[in-house]
């Protein structure tokens, strides 16, 4: 258990569930029609999902680009979910 800690694998285990569960929520959208909108949803789950990628690639010791870009993409989604709350 500590070397999938140590590793950074963790994270890839979180990734995915938040990727099966982006999944599960939109096909229940799609199915029933309620639930929280996939344009509601997606912005939110993308900026998480950047910023558990930026940790994984530092972990793994990654070119410092990609940590960037990742933190970007966080960013961008971040702004993306606050624009669309504040309307």
């Amino acid at each position: 258990m500590a070397e999938l800690f140590a590793s950074g694998r963790v994270l890839d285990f979180i990734l995915a569930g938040m990727a099966a569960e982006a999944l599960g929520l939109i096909v229940h959208h799609r199915a029933t029609g309620r639930g929280v909108r996939p344009a509601r949803l997606l912005p939110n789950l993308l900026s998480g999902m950047c910023l558990l990628l930026a940790m994984r690639v530092g972990a793994g010791g990654a070119w410092w680009g990609w940590v960037s870009l990742a933190l970007l993409g966080a960013l961008a989604f971040h702004l993306l979910d606050l624009g669309r709350a504040w309307r």
